[in-house]
């Protein structure tokens, strides 16, 4: 904020009875929550802003700290004062916004404020990332450095849609041997991630009015993306073994496709068992169904080696195999891709010259030199160790402040807990609660749509780095149950 507007956004009344402090902050509140300051934007220095309203330090110093106390704003150092990230306006998780009796400080009582994940900052226990102070920056700058100094004019022209020949090479020959895949450079298809992915899948394999058999729980934006292309989402329980293949495809017209998460199932993290998977197969041989594997973790299982992919048991061409970089690289960088059968190449091409722009080749060379030059494979290797020990020293934390107030489910792999809560909980409401305390927590009532649901919490274990980190985490949330 630039001094000449503070006198906008501050306007005193020194003859209320209100504390100035307290009409400063009153003015904070009220200006964030009418949009005047959004997050991020700076707040003048106190000293600055005393000077500006012939206060003393300290009136403007208590203010601010008052602010930073309530979550209202951050304070970063010799960088100033800011309006928090964690704030976005929307319609639910209402923070307090102050009221006055002056024209000037008044807020809108429709204002709310929900505190979100912001894809520039990491909360305490945020799920879906890999452990970012174990990335191997140095050899990844390293790699980048040698095709900046190579690139050619040729090399900043438009991506080829497809994906860079030597990237889908690479993924072809990663799979071939990491998850028993069989497939050529031709079948895969580089994406900007999941959910690029799977649109492009219903663009290319299903149609308005079809049905898809989706897991419950299960990954929330997939259910939206289908919902959204006219396409209708059908629920299938998940117990210890997966999805519940029996008594789901006996239906006057069969679904379309399924998609299913079956090394780690999203979010509950078991095991699709062999003959569940058989049984899917023969499901969609018979019917011409497809089957969309989403397999965006599956390189990290801790009791044995990793499992195959469904993808490497498909005998009639009917899996299209997604993965993605976000979880064993960085999610920055936005890669992910797709293995379709042979017999469907030319179809997908034709959606791909549509649909996609292609990514950053500049990026896709990158990650296809890590992986040629076994960069990839060895930071996998390192992160499983690494994330085996993090999830012990997690639960290790959570138990012994806890107790007997959760319960944390047994699971092969995956990079996430799922805490069972006792008591009455409710898991959607202590969720909320945590993110505005700043710490990162999902509800599995948010990811339940049809079956019973017990409340618990979602997650993510990988940038913990102690058991007393644990604990003291744990001891914040147990003060807001």
């Amino acid at each position: 904020m630039k001094l000449h507007e503070t006198h906008r956004f501050f306007s005193l009344d020194p003859s209320s009875a209100e504390p100035l402090y307290r009409q400063i902050y009153t003015r904070c509140c009220a200006s964030i929550a009418e949009g005047l300051l959004k997050p991020g934007d700076r707040l003048p220095s106190a000293r600055a802003l005393a000077i500006e309203l012939g206060l003393a330090r300290g009136t403007v110093e208590t203010a601010y700290s008052l602010l930073t106390a309530e979550g209202y704003t951050q304070t970063r150092g010799s960088a100033g004062t800011v309006v928090s990230p964690y704030l976005l306006l929307a319609g639910h998780m209402r923070l307090p916004v102050p009221q006055t009796d002056t024209a000037a400080a008044s807020a809108d009582s429709s204002a709310a404020w929900k505190i979100l994940q912001p894809v520039s900052s990491i909360l305490p226990l945020q799920m879906g990332l890999p452990a970012m102070d174990a990335f191997p920056r140095k050899v990844w700058a390293r790699v980048g450095a040698r095709h900046m100094r190579a690139m050619g004019v040729l090399d900043m022209a438009y991506p080829p849609a497809h994906g860079s020949e030597r990237l889908r090479s690479a993924i072809a020959a990663y799979l071939q041997v990491a998850r028993g895949i069989a497939c050529t450079s031709s079948q895969v298809f580089v994406t900007a991630g999941y959910r690029n992915t799977l649109e492009l899948i219903v663009r290319a394999f299903l149609k308005t009015g079809d049905s898809v058999l989706v897991e419950d729980p299960g990954y929330p934006p997939a259910r939206q993306l289908l919902a959204n292309s006219q396409i209708t989402p059908v629920s299938v329980p998940v117990d210890g073994e997966g999805m519940q293949i029996a008594g789901r495809f006996g239906c006057e017209k069969p679904a379309s496709a399924a998609i299913v998460t079956p090394a780690h199932q999203s979010p509950l993290c078991v095991t699709m068992s062999l003959p569940r998977r058989l049984a899917l197969l023969d499901w969609a041989s018979q019917h011409k169904s497809w089957i969309i594997e989403d397999d965006y973790d599956g390189e990290y299982r801790y009791v044995n080696r990793p499992l195959p992919a469904l993808k490497s048991l498909d005998r009639d061409g009917r899996v299209l195999y997604a993965g993605s970089f976000s979880k064993v690289l960085v999610p920055g960088i936005r890669l992910g891709y797709v293995v379709v059968p042979l017999s469907e190449v030319e179809r997908f091409e034709r959606i791909v010259n549509i649909f996609s722009a292609g990514s950053a080749e500049f990026l896709q060379l990158i990650v296809a030199d890590f992986m040629i030059n076994g960069h990839f494979t060895r930071h996998i290797h390192r992160m499983r160790k690494l994330y085996a020990e993090r999830r012990e020293l997690t639960v290790a934390g959570l138990r012994n402040v806890m107790g007997q107030r959760i319960q944390i489910d047994p699971q092969p792999g995956g990079m996430h807990l799922v805490l069972r809560l006792n008591g009455g909980i409710d898991d959607t409401s202590l969720a909320e609660r945590m993110l505005q305390e700043g710490m990162y927590a999902q509800a599995l009532g948010n990811w339940t749509f049809e079956v019973e649901k017990s409340p618990a919490l979602l997650i993510g274990f990988t940038n913990v780095g102690s058991a007393a980190v644990a604990e003291k985490l744990a001891d914040r949330i147990l003060k807001l149950v």
